[in-house]
């Protein structure tokens, strides 16, 4: 999968960025000819939350949770994590684009006046923001930061991150951004490991990269992980993966090729035969006997 950090960092001839320690923020301008990924559907990834606001074009998140579109005026707020984003091949795609590490949104929240108040909202990989009209000001005030030559002081920058969070933070009408940014600040680093696996084990990612979403060295993530579920991380990843194309394609109507791609198997050769070893039958079967 595409580290989706790493590949912005990759493109400054189409993008001004700043930095403020593990954040950035940019103005991304993708045109049609330099898009960062070629291919209609990418898989991607990221080891920070990001947020962005879109300024021109449309782009679709696919995720287990669900599909979220996003077109000009639209702002998201992404959790760490992978998902598949599937791109519009006639039109460029132009946004403001923050990534946050979960410290440094710690870190702001615990400096609110008022506490968030803690709520029962399910969250999803990918949270839809409200677009209030003090958000939008915000995102439109960033652009003098942009079209000057000189670099902003980096204690600036902070404050501008800081300003975003506290804002998204103080609009009652985030209720699922807030339920994340209590389970940020309050639950354990057990069930943090829980729910980041639950939501990305369908992605083709190495065991490093789910350690470092994790926020673990590779040895400790898999010794925390045997301890939490009581077996290693790659017999617990295959089995959650093969349930999952399994559902795939007696419910959503997915054919072997897409079902594998959606559960995260890279070799639709390895998967058949995983598949057969597990269930009995091929996936092509279990197609087959759906339809009839």
């Amino acid at each position: 999968m595409i580290n989706f950090f790493d590949k912005v960092l990759s493109y400054p001839q189409f993008c001004r960025q700043f930095t403020c320690g593990d954040s950035l923020i940019t103005v991304f301008n993708c045109p049609v000819e330099a898009r960062l990924m070629q291919q209609k559907f990418a898989g991607i990834w990221s080891k920070y939350n990001y947020i962005f606001y879109v300024l021109q074009g449309r782009k679709t998140w696919h995720t287990p949770h669900g599909v979220f579109e996003c077109e000009s005026g639209s702002c998201l707020f992404v959790r760490k994590g992978a998902s598949i984003v599937e791109q519009f091949n006639e039109e460029g795609f132009c946004v403001v684009l923050f990534f946050i590490p979960d410290d440094f949104l710690c870190e702001t929240l615990k400096t609110k006046s008022k506490p968030i108040n803690r709520n029962n909202k399910k969250f999803s990989p990918i949270i839809p923001l409200n677009t209030s009209e003090t958000l939008k000001s915000f995102f439109v005030s960033m652009f003098s930061y942009f079209s000057e030559n000189q670099e902003p002081d980096q204690s600036l920058i902070e404050l501008k991150f800081k300003e975003l969070v506290l804002m998204l933070a103080d609009n009652s009408n985030n209720a699922e951004l807030l339920a994340y940014f209590c389970s940020l600040i309050q639950e354990p680093q057990s069930v943090s490991l829980q729910r980041i696996m639950e939501d990305n084990f369908c992605y083709n990612l190495r065991m490093e990269e789910y350690a470092v979403l994790c926020n673990r060295s590779l040895s400790a993530f898999k010794r925390d992980f045997k301890k939490h579920f009581n077996n290693t991380p790659g017999k617990w990843l295959l089995e959650k993966r093969l349930q999952h194309a399994h559902h795939l394609l007696q419910y959503s109507g997915k054919n072997v090729n897409e079902a594998a791609f959606e559960s995260g198997f890279e070799n639709t050769s390895h998967f058949s035969r995983s598949f057969k070893e597990r269930f009995g039958y091929s996936p092509l079967t279990a197609k087959t006997a759906l339809s009839n």
